[in-house]
C-alpha cells in the first residue's frame, strides 16, 4: 500500500469520478485507474464500483476512507515536521475555528503569529464545533477552537482544552439614526430581546442553537426580521439597523458601528476550547501557534474595552 494509491483512493472517493480526480492529481485517467487496481488487488477488496454518472464507493472502501485520510494526514505532518528543522522559517499549521472566533480571537491570533513567523503557511477551516471535531479525527486539521455545546460529542481522539469563558451579548448599529426600534437600554432581559426585530444566524451556528434554545427555555417566540445570514452578513445587517443580534462578546471588539448591551435573565456565555488530536506530537509550528493562541486570549482578558465580559477557564 503506497501512499500515492491512497491519494488516489481519497480523490475518486471525495469527488466520486475518476476524470476530475485524475485532473486534481495532475495524472492520466489510465495512471489513476491503475493506481486503484494495484490498491485493490493489495487488499483483496473492491473499493468502487462504476455507474452511468461516476463511481460509488463500496462498503470496504468506506471502511478504509477514515484510515486512507488519516495516513495521509499523518505523512503530511511529517513532511512539514523536517521542513520546521530550519527554525520554524518554513511548516504549516491547518487551524480550525467556528465563524464567531474567526472574526474575533483567530484574527488576533493570526496577526500575530503572521508577524512572528511569515515563513509558516496558515491554513485555516471555517465550520460548526462537530464539523471541527470530525475533521481533527480525521487528521485533516492540527488544532481548533471551538464551543463546548451538548450537541459536540467528546471522542477519545480530541483532547480539549477549555480556553475562556465569553458573555453574549446583544448587537445593534451604533448610529441611533439607523435603528429600527427604541433605544436599546443599558440591559436587556430574554423577554424584551425577544420583542426585537432580530437578524438570526444560520442553524448551522453552535450560536443560533444556543439562542433558539434560550428562546424556547422561556417559552418565547422571538421577532426575525431576517435569518439564515453568516456571520459577516450579520454584522452588516445590524450596522444598518435592520435588527439585533446576538453575539460574542469579542465580536464587538474594534467595531465601532456596533453597540453591545449585557444580556440578563437569564445571561448568556460560551466556552471556548483548544481541541487538538489527542497522543499525537505537536510539530514546531502547531506548538508556537499554540503558544500565541494562549498569550492573546491572556490579553483580551485583560482588555478594557470588554469589561470583564471574557473570563480565563482556571
Amino acid at each position: 500500500m503506497k501512499l500515492e494509491q491512497l491519494r488516489a483512493f481519497e480523490s475518486v472517493a471525495r469527488l466520486a469520478h475518476f476524470t476530475r480526480a485524475a485532473d486534481e492529481l495532475f495524472l492520466t485517467q489510465p495512471s489513476l485507474s491503475r493506481q486503484i487496481q494495484a490498491l485493490e488487488a493489495d487488499l483483496g477488496a473492491t473499493l468502487f464500483q462504476r455507474d452511468r454518472t461516476g463511481v460509488v464507493i463500496t462498503t470496504a472502501g468506506e471502511a478504509l476512507l477514515p484510515i486512507a485520510r488519516r495516513m495521509l494526514a499523518d505523512a503530511d505532518s511529517a513532511r512539514h515536521a523536517m521542513d520546521e528543522l530550519a527554525g520554524l522559517r518554513r511548516g504549516r499549521v491547518r487551524l480550525g475555528a467556528t465563524p464567531t472566533l474567526c472574526v474575533s480571537v483567530v484574527a488576533e491570533v493570526i496577526a500575530e503569529f503572521h508577524r512572528e513567523h511569515p515563513g509558516v503557511d496558515l491554513q485555516i477551516t471555517e465550520a460548526g464545533s462537530h464539523a471541527l471535531v470530525d475533521a481533527l479525527v480525521e487528521g485533516s486539521l492540527d488544532l481548533a477552537l471551538t464551543i463546548t455545546r451538548p450537541n459536540v460529542r467528546d471522542d477519545s481522539a480530541v483532547e480539549r482544552v477549555a480556553l475562556f469563558r465569553e458573555e453574549l451579548m446583544v448587537a445593534s448599529a451604533a448610529d441611533s439614526a439607523l435603528r429600527a426600534h427604541a433605544d436599546v437600554p443599558a440591559r436587556l432581559t430574554v423577554a424584551e430581546l425577544a420583542a426585537l426585530p432580530q437578524v438570526a444566524f444560520n442553524r448551522s451556528y453552535d450560536l443560533r442553537l444556543a439562542t433558539d434554545a434560550a428562546f424556547e427555555t422561556a417559552g418565547l417566540t422571538p421577532s426575525i426580521a431576517v435569518e439564515g445570514a453568516e456571520m459577516d452578513a450579520v454584522l452588516r445587517f445590524v450596522a444598518r439597523g435592520i435588527g439585533v443580534a446576538v453575539v460574542p462578546a469579542a465580536v464587538l471588539l474594534h467595531r465601532p458601528e456596533l453597540l453591545g448591551t449585557e444580556l440578563t435573565s437569564p445571561s448568556m456565555t460560551r466556552t471556548v476550547n483548544l481541541s487538538r488530536r489527542a497522543a499525537v506530537r505537536p510539530t514546531a509550528a502547531v506548538a508556537a501557534i499554540e503558544r500565541t493562541v494562549f498569550d492573546v486570549v491572556a490579553r483580551l482578558a485583560e482588555d478594557g474595552e470588554l469589561g470583564g465580559r471574557i473570563a480565563l477557564v482556571a
